[in-house]
């Protein structure tokens, strides 16, 4: 019987180590994962409410992480993967979204910045270029610049907090 015990109390510590590890190429994004983000949009007013909710999360036995986001519950939504290119030894990722166009990516880490540079497939914007930083009071802050065939098409910037309530919905 005490055998039994031993190995389970090894097999739960075992359980438990893994659900924390990441590929190490990975390890940067740590500050992120694990928590669910909250920002509205500068155009947002009280009548006509621009949120947008994201979630970063370990995936695939820590070998990716995975991005789930929605605006204003499930009107508009995406689903990021990002995962170490060991040919191209680089962070990648994919976006898909409830709009149909999807996207491919690089990311780059800065310290506390995560730099990306993607390409829109089926959409009106062609690239976008943006940087995710985590600010010296905990929050998140996000500037995308967007681009159509090489020119300038706009951009957003954001700011968001942590909540941990908030839920990320697909209609």
């Amino acid at each position: 019987m005490r055998i039994l015990v031993a190995i389970l109390i090894v097999l739960a510590g075992a359980a438990a180590y893994g659900a924390d590890t990441l590929a190490k190429e990975l390890e940067p994004l740590r500050p992120f994962i694990g928590k669910t983000w909250k920002g509205q949009f500068k155009n947002s007013t009280p009548e006509k409410p621009r949120v947008d909710v994201a979630k970063w999360e370990r995936a695939l036995n820590g070998q990716a992480v995975r991005i789930i986001h929605s605006v204003n519950e499930g009107s508009y939504g995406g689903e990021s993967i990002i995962m170490w290119n060991r040919k191209n030894q680089r962070l990648e990722y994919h976006y898909f979204t409830t709009a149909g166009f999807m996207t491919q990516g690089t990311m780059k880490v800065e310290g506390k910045k995560l730099i990306t540079r993607e390409t829109v497939t089926g959409g009106e914007v062609t690239e976008v270029e943006a940087t995710n930083e985590l600010t010296a009071d905990g929050k998140l802050r996000v500037t995308a610049q967007y681009f159509k065939d090489g020119k300038p098409a706009g951009g957003r910037e954001m700011t968001y907090e942590e909540a941990p309530n908030a839920q990320v919905n697909f209609k």
